[in-house]
Formats: C-alpha cells, sequence, structure tokens
C-alpha cells in the first residue's frame, strides 16, 4: 500500500534509510523560467567511483543538492512524494511524485 510524504523530515528519513540522496536538475521553460525536475538516486556505489555506471546514476544533467534545496523545489511545484508503506527494515526504494491536490483527492 503506498504512503504519502509531505514532510522533509519524513522524506528525508524514509530516503536515507535506504541508502539515498536527493537530485536535482534545472529544465529551462519558455518564457525564462526554471523548473526543477526531482529525483532520489539509491546507487551509494556511485558516491565513491567516477567510473561506476550503474543503472541508478544520475545523468548528465542532474546533480546532487541538499536537502533544503531539494524540498524548496518539491513544495514550490506542490508535489508530495508516494513510497511503498513498506515493512519494518526493508530496504526497497519505490517512489514517485504526485501533485498535492492529486494526493489528498485520493486520500
Amino acid at each position: 500500500m503506498a504512503k504519502v510524504l509531505s514532510e522533509l523530515d519524513e522524506i528525508r528519513a524514509w530516503t536515507e534509510a535506504r541508502g539515498g540522496n536527493p537530485i536535482m536538475a534545472d529544465m529551462p521553460e519558455p518564457g525564462g523560467r526554471e523548473q526543477h525536475l526531482l529525483g532520489l538516486t539509491f546507487d551509494q556505489h556511485m558516491l565513491n567511483a567516477d567510473s561506476n555506471e550503474g543503472p541508478d546514476r544520475p545523468g548528465s544533467h542532474f546533480d546532487f543538492v541538499d536537502w533544503d534545496a531539494w524540498f524548496a523545489a518539491l513544495k514550490a511545484q506542490d508535489l508530495v512524494l508516494v513510497v511503498d508503506d513498506d515493512l519494518e527494515g526493508d530496504t526497497y526504494a519505490d517512489y514517485r511524485f504526485m501533485s498535492r491536490g492529486e494526493a489528498e483527492g485520493s486520500s
């Protein structure tokens, strides 16, 4: 069953419990505005090996960012994180983003 996370502390705790980090890419929009493409990466080996080409390695457009910048972008886009409501101690990292309005309408 899915669980909606909207607060920084709970998102950070869920992500870090699975060895994850926040990543973000700046995507230019028409009119000069920027939108941030958000993600989480869970491949810790990539943090220690420059040549690692694992499947969860951020692409050239993604950068590691601090939690405050990532959460500010999440709030600015009015998004929440939807995760698997997994068993205690499970490290499976399945997630998706959803608009806050959509999440509130589905609860």
